[in-house]
């Protein structure tokens, strides 16, 4: 086995759990590394560290997966550590839709498995784990004998690892398109064509927590895909609620999710959220309560002034749009922009709008996409409710 021996001023991070050793953190390298090779590392005094798959490609070097030397990394451990991410969940009681393997917060780096009822959607983002997708596969037909699994690994970020992009039925073909149950609501999903996995399964919880704010009030949902928040706040016995997207795909998808819910209390609208808030600022349009869902305004690093400004102008003409004494809930899914940023960006939005922010809520993603304190980049969803004095 080839081991790896990283530079003295590198190795405090890697001791204190994160599974992530870069290129430019190895002092030494004893063997000749392969790509997706299991190897072992060990700290400049020779101490072992874990074990993990290599990538000689990636600017990600080796992704750990176990700290025991005598571990072997093999379909029995996968498929201890797949059950062992469903008694976890099973625990907080998640059933039917939920997010069953969460990457590095379930200690399988790079693997991302959700589970839609019957179905199971799959991506395999880093060259080590692609090697074990048949394994992982037999595994869930094994442990849940789904009637079908997709994977969705068309996502750039597998080129960076020497991957292609693709997407197909892993064994069987089905129907993609499935009904899944979200908080006592039936929500129309595409495994195949929806954003990410197929649904943003993230929000769950958050959805939930609306209830309140949204009870005989009128609600405007900004970037609303395909009306997850829009069909719980009419649920919840919104007045009415407009839903806006730029996408006509997901505006049609939206309304089906409203007709299956028997759901006529929400208008829809195909428009840029951006450009229709500053129109509708300037009417004088208002509304009890503002939903922002918006994309992740940066994915890389480098991107992030912009993002920061982007974030501060929707959540300023977000304000501009709630009545006084009325709610924004505003969130951002970039684990680039931490909290405390999104916090800042939001209190200067308040400040250039003439407003006073009270905080009533703060989460972050669901209990199902855990998050490890130590590997900072498991937290990335902020999620507000906030009151517009």
């Amino acid at each position: 086995m080839t081991e790896i021996i990283l530079s003295p001023l590198k190795n405090r991070r890697i001791e204190n759990g994160h599974p992530w050793i870069y290129d430019n953190e190895v002092a030494d390298t004893k063997g000749d590394m392969t790509q997706g090779e299991i190897v072992a590392v060990y700290n400049h005094k020779k101490k072992f560290i874990g074990k993990g798959y290599a990538n000689p490609r990636s600017h990600i070097l080796v992704r750990l997966l176990t700290y025991q030397l005598k571990e072997e990394i093999n379909k029995a451990f996968f498929k201890r550590k797949i059950q062992e991410a469903y008694s976890y969940r099973q625990k907080l009681g998640y059933q039917d839709s939920f997010r069953l393997v969460f990457g590095e917060a379930d200690f399988l780096p790079a693997l991302v498995i959700d589970k839609f009822g019957d179905y199971f959607s799959l991506q395999t983002l880093a060259f080590g784990i692609d090697q074990f997708k048949k394994e992982i596969v037999e595994i869930l037909e094994e442990l849940f004998n789904p009637k079908g699994i997709y994977e969705r690994n068309d996502v750039p970020v597998r080129e960076l690892e020497g991957l292609s992009q693709q997407s197909g039925f892993l064994g069987r073909e089905f129907p993609t398109k499935t009904i899944i149950t979200e908080n006592n609501f039936k929500i129309l999903i595409d495994i195949a064509n929806g954003q990410k996995t197929g649904y943003f399964l993230d929000q769950t919880a958050n959805r939930a927590s609306i209830a309140p704010f949204v009870r005989q009030a009128t609600v405007l949902d900004c970037f609303s895909h395909t009306g997850s928040f829009a069909v719980h706040a009419a649920g919840y016995g919104a007045k009415k609620v407009t839903a806006v997207d730029i996408s006509e795909v997901a505006i049609a998808t939206a309304k089906e999710n409203a007709s299956i819910n028997n759901l006529a209390n929400i208008d829809f609208v195909t428009a840029n959220a951006f450009d229709l808030l500053k129109e509708w600022a300037k009417e004088g349009r208002q509304f009890d309560v503002v939903i922002l869902d918006p994309p992740a305004f940066t994915k890389t690093r480098g991107n992030i002034e912009n993002a920061l400004r982007g974030y501060k102008e929707i959540n300023l003409r977000g304000m501009k749009l709630v009545k006084k004494g009325g709610f924004l809930i505003t969130c951002s899914c970039s684990h680039f922009i931490k909290p405390d940023i999104f916090k800042r960006v939001i209190f200067d939005a308040a400040i250039d709008a003439g407003k006073i922010v009270r905080e009533i809520l703060y989460k972050p993603q669901g209990n199902d996409h855990p998050i490890l304190w130590n590997v900072e980049e498991t937290l990335y969803l902020k999620f507000y409710i906030l009151q517009i004095l």
